[in-house]
């Protein structure tokens, strides 16, 4: 077995690509080009939000324009973007829009990384390298993993390859996935694991499947670990992905780096990656503006908007318990608040005042 490096989530590899790396570090943009796909995999985990639906997100915003898309990659200071879905190729000429679109505003450098479940012919790989693709990770479905060396995805890799894209495969941890492991050797590619998991959407079919929760603190199956496992020992170049790593460590960094980039003065950010910040809503805001001005609070401490005042929660906190109530006969509400860093991000904990 290959020397492999191993973390505290339960994640381990032997090999990471260019893509994976930038994700350890949560600078990949989630680009979600399409909810449409001609395949329907029983662990799929895709919301009823997206599935089927032929939307746009970049991370968990709703892309209508290229602006809308660059200002999302801006926030979080995005050194790469992974396209998925759905099926990305179904729609293609976005796809290689998209590709085009960041290359030329963040440079060659900028990584970009597709999954598809699809086999692309030469000529799709062509167009996609030509835009700039440097990383593709192909979805065999299950029922091919018993002979992959006669399949188009063999093609597909080799193609990739000889026109300089990084080649993979990415396939969930199931029963059989060193085979998918002994074929990836044998075409030198490399392999991502991922741990099977939970969602609301898809666990009615994993539990026709077979599949039982690992534990009751955990979205993992039990046993999909042990699948990579033994998938790992047939190929050098793998990458498992644990359910927890991508919560404990992907997402948190990557809402670390959009904290950092879009928190006020007064948003104190945690390590989470969240933001917490006071609020003082309805009521008399003219009296809540005025009480401000009269205690002196520096301007940066504080933000008034339409119809409520935005505030360091440890300013609101520390209000005289008179000035509080008199803000409260107003009919105004004292609130702390943590939120995901972004417009509108969902609301993490509510604590009134």
């Amino acid at each position: 077995m290959e020397k492999f490096t191993e973390d505290e989530t339960g994640s381990f590899y032997s090999y990471l690509s260019k893509g994976c790396r930038l994700c350890q570090e949560g600078a990949k943009m989630v680009l979600f080009v399409t909810g449409l796909c001609p395949k329907s995999c029983f662990y799929c985990p895709l919301s009823d939000e997206r599935r089927g639906k032929d939307l746009v997100f970049a991370n968990e915003m709703s892309i209508n324009s290229d602006e809308d898309l660059l200002k999302e990659a801006e926030l979080m200071n995005a050194l790469g973007t992974g396209i998925t879905g759905g099926e990305p190729l179904l729609r293609l000429e976005r796809v290689l829009h998209y590709i085009r679109v960041l290359k030329a505003s963040f440079g060659k450098e900028h990584h970009i990384h597709l999954y598809t479940s699809m086999a692309p012919g030469r000529q799709i790989l062509e167009k996609l390298a030509d835009a700039g693709l440097d990383e593709i990770r192909l979805h065999p479905p299950q029922k091919c993993w018993n002979d992959l060396n006669n399949s188009q995805y063999a093609d597909a890799l080799q193609y990739a390859k000889e026109l300089g894209i990084e080649a993979g495969i990415e396939v969930p941890a199931l029963e059989g996935a060193e085979k998918v492991a002994a074929f990836a050797e044998e075409i030198d590619v490399f392999l991502n694991l991922n741990e099977l998991e939970f969602s609301d959407n898809n666990s009615e079919a994993l539990l026709k499947n077979g599949f039982c929760l690992e534990s009751d603190t955990s979205n993992a199956a039990a046993g999909s670990c042990k699948f990579a496992g033994i998938a790992f020992q047939a190929c050098k170049k793998v990458h498992f992905c644990s359910s927890t790593y991508k919560d404990a460590v992907q997402l948190r960094k990557r809402f670390q780096r959009i904290a950092k980039n879009t928190a006020r003065d007064f948003d104190e950010i945690t390590e989470d990656g969240t933001l917490v910040y006071g609020v003082i809503e309805e009521g008399d805001q003219e009296l809540a503006e005025k009480t401000l001005k009269n205690m002196e609070i520096p301007s940066e401490l504080f933000e008034i908007k339409n119809g409520k005042i935005e505030i360091a929660w440890w300013v609101l906190e520390e209000l005289k318990e008179g000035i509080k109530e008199e803000l409260k006969a107003s009919g105004s509400r004292l609130i702390i608040i943590e939120r995901y860093p972004f417009e509108d991000g969902m609301l993490v904990e509510l604590i009134p005042l």
